[in-house]
């Protein structure tokens, strides 16, 4: 072989591998760090909806009180009880097997910002009522897979269709959102909106606390109205 013959071989090579491993690199599947799962989310998520622009799943911020949750769903359960004629343990399939509800709804932080998103779940109401409300009956109170807690009036509750949320901007909820449910407490403060909802309890005891409540915010947590005292 002679000298020309020999570099345009090593040339073919040199091409090859690098065609090669970029055809690798498409189909390689990449950690899911925050920056590509922003690039994942950003090309499948609704951004538009009804005439109506959208916030990103990406605008949000971490605020919660142990950082995001990562809920073992091979055990996960959503528990019913309380003040309930049959209490209820759910499998996430069996929750989201309940009719589903679409509605545009925005959140607002106590921090300043706010997030207009489509939230996809099943209503509250349905949930409850499949095991049995009791005659006294008048507070709903949600708890997480950390350790949070927040309460609403069962008569907001229903008045307002509430979802249950497991959807946003037609993408399953994500992990730093909450999944596999998030409270979607339209017209309360952000720190209503509980995340990785693991139990509700319907109680009798409207003067109930949750997390910040015990630290001073208020317990109806109305935007319109102050959030502290």
């Amino acid at each position: 072989m002679d000298y020309k013959r020999a570099l345009l071989l090593i040339l073919i090579i040199a091409v090859a591998a690098v065609y090669i491993a970029d055809i690798t690199g498409m189909f390689a599947k990449p950690g899911l760090t925050e920056a590509n799962t922003s690039r994942v989310l950003a090309a499948s998520e609704v951004r538009n909806y009804q005439g109506e622009r959208l916030s990103s799943v990406t605008d949000f911020r971490e605020n919660s009180i142990k950082g995001p949750q990562h809920v073992n769903m091979s055990t996960y359960r959503l528990e019913i009880g309380g003040r309930v004629a049959t209490p209820q343990s759910l499998t996430y399939d069996e929750v989201t097997a309940l009719p589903n509800y679409g509605k545009v709804v925005t959140l607002h932080c106590v921090e300043g910002w706010d997030a207009k998103i489509l939230w996809d779940g099943v209503k509250v109401t349905d949930l409850i009522r499949k095991a049995g409300l009791l005659p006294d009956a008048n507070t709903v109170i949600f708890y997480a897979y950390d350790g949070y807690s927040t309460s609403l009036p069962l008569d907001y509750i229903e008045k307002n269709d509430i979802l249950l949320a497991y959807g946003m901007n037609n993408v399953t909820l994500p992990e730093d959102r909450g999944y596999p449910f998030q409270l979607v407490a339209e017209d309360k403060w952000g720190y209503k909106w509980i995340k990785w909802v693991t139990k509700i309890e319907v109680s009798n005891d409207p003067s109930y606390r949750g997390y910040w409540e015990q630290r001073g915010y208020s317990i109806g947590g109305d935007t319109g109205s102050p959030f502290f005292g």
